[in-house]
């Protein structure tokens, strides 16, 4: 599986992005794919997840209520709507997929997010 990062850019507080992560590989639909960020001289973090196995979705607490994860009809592509930006988002998002129960094997190349104030 290959992913696939896009959508990132510049934006000001209070703006919208949507970020893609298009896989290849037939079974991508049934993967858990999350999307984790990275800022500079911070640990990455986890953002959100939707879940391959019953396309559940989990977010962290920093983004809940302004960041929405979903999942294309065909399911080769997950989508990350990110609403009413905050400088503090600014950062480069990455995605993941895996094996539901297995963690997350495969990692997209990143994007960066940039969040004016």
């Amino acid at each position: 599986v290959q992913l696939q990062a896009s959508g990132g850019g510049l934006v000001q507080a209070g703006g919208s992005l949507r970020l893609s992560c298009a896989a290849s590989g037939r079974a991508f639909s049934t993967y858990t794919v999350g999307w984790f960020r990275q800022a500079p001289g911070k640990e990455r973090e986890f953002v959100s997840a939707i879940f391959g196995d019953d396309g559940s979705t989990h977010y962290a607490d920093s983004v809940k209520g302004r960041f929405t994860i979903s999942r294309d009809k065909i399911g080769n592509t997950v989508f990350l709507q990110m609403n009413s930006l905050k400088h503090e988002d600014t950062s480069v998002y990455y995605c993941a997929a895996g094996v539901p129960g297995y963690g997350y094997e495969y990692w997209g190349q990143g994007t960066l997010v940039t969040v004016s104030s």
